[in-house]
């Protein structure tokens, strides 16, 4: 066969090379002319949880300062209910225009892939992030009551009456639900997992004494450890925290190397323009760096700072590398 081209071969394949050209050319336009004029209405920013827990917190605490700085609401929707799988699909299923958004969480992004049977959606493949929020102390608390004053303490107690104490949660695929699934994987405890619909209804049970411990993030347990309703135990982090500078670290009693956090981003669906994803991460490391909101976080003893997308994709798979470790450990197994 002769690879000669013909004169018009070569002349067709330059034509078509000018026209792929072109279109790629027209598609960036395009993209370009939709993120100069997004947003062109109000942003739902849903929550994969009740109110009254630490993601309602961060989420409404940047809504406000990214609603100025885009010059749209950012609006706030709680929407509970199967581990997450509820909210995310919603914002899946929405127009990927970046209008519609989701509160990306420990539990939804870095547990549900390896903890749940099925998932209507790859959270790798479906989602991209936009940005890293926020990363929030998980503490452990238990009720006045309980007769240990330290995890030391706890854990003796709760080994000496197996199955028998109560802890309770946000719902299944928390983050304290997952904290003290890895609590009691790495000390050998048996407790029993009494899920609520958020972190409010969770407290309630907790302060009555109707459930003994719970964990959950620094924000929403500060009130209660500060009017003595509950009392900490230790904290899920590296070091010990500001607030509370008498509560030593779970490493710290003797379980090196252990380390939980909340953490919360921006996700968007994959199909969401680029130029929108990084005009929404622009505003959202803008608001990060606001006097309102770094007071708030600072606060609630959260770690913040300003990150790129793929800043956020790479904690996505390294926290997914460490829970992903945690539930074939713990046989961890969750109902969507």
């Amino acid at each position: 066969m002769n690879s000669t081209l013909t004169k018009h071969q070569r002349q067709r394949r330059l034509s078509l090379s000018a026209t792929a050209a072109a279109a790629l050319v027209m598609t960036g336009r395009t993209e370009l002319a939709f993120a100069q004029a997004f947003p062109t209405k109000p942003i739902r920013l849903l929550v994969p949880f009740a109110p009254g827990g630490t993601s309602e917190i961060v989420a409404r605490t940047l809504a406000v300062e990214m609603s100025t700085l885009l010059g749209q609401n950012v609006i706030v929707e709680n929407k509970p209910g199967g581990a997450g799988v509820i909210a995310m699909t919603e914002v899946l299923k929405a127009a990927p225009d970046g209008h519609t958004l989701v509160l990306g969480h420990v539990g939804t992004l870095a547990v549900n892939p390896y903890a749940l049977a099925k998932q209507p959606y790859d959270v790798n493949k479906d989602f991209q992030p936009v940005a890293l929020l926020a990363r929030v102390p998980n503490l452990f608390v238990v009720h006045p009551d309980v007769p240990a004053k330290n995890l030391k303490e706890f854990v003796a107690l709760a080994k000496s009456k197996p199955g028998k104490l109560n802890y309770g949660s946000a719902g299944n695929a928390s983050a304290g639900h997952l904290a003290y699934e890895y609590l009691a994987m790495v000390t050998g405890i048996d407790l029993t997992h009494i899920p609520y619909r958020g972190t409010g209804p969770q407290m309630i049970d907790l302060i009555a004494g109707r459930t003994e411990t719970a964990s959950a993030g620094a924000p929403a347990l500060m009130p209660y450890i500060k009017d003595g309703r509950v009392r900490p135990i230790a904290v899920g982090m590296p070091k010990r925290i500001a607030a509370l500078p008498d509560v030593p670290t779970v490493a710290e009693q003797g379980y090196e190397g252990f380390e939980t956090s909340q953490w919360y981003g921006i996700m968007a669906p994959a199909a969401v323009p680029k130029a929108i994803i990084e005009k929404l991460n622009a505003a959202a490391n803008q608001a990060l760096k606001t006097r309102q909101v770094g007071e708030r976080f600072s606060t609630d003893n959260a770690i913040f700072g300003p990150g790129t997308p793929e800043d956020f994709g790479k904690f996505i798979r390294e926290e997914q590398a460490r829970w992903e470790l945690v539930v074939k450990k713990s046989n961890l197994k969750l109902d969507s």
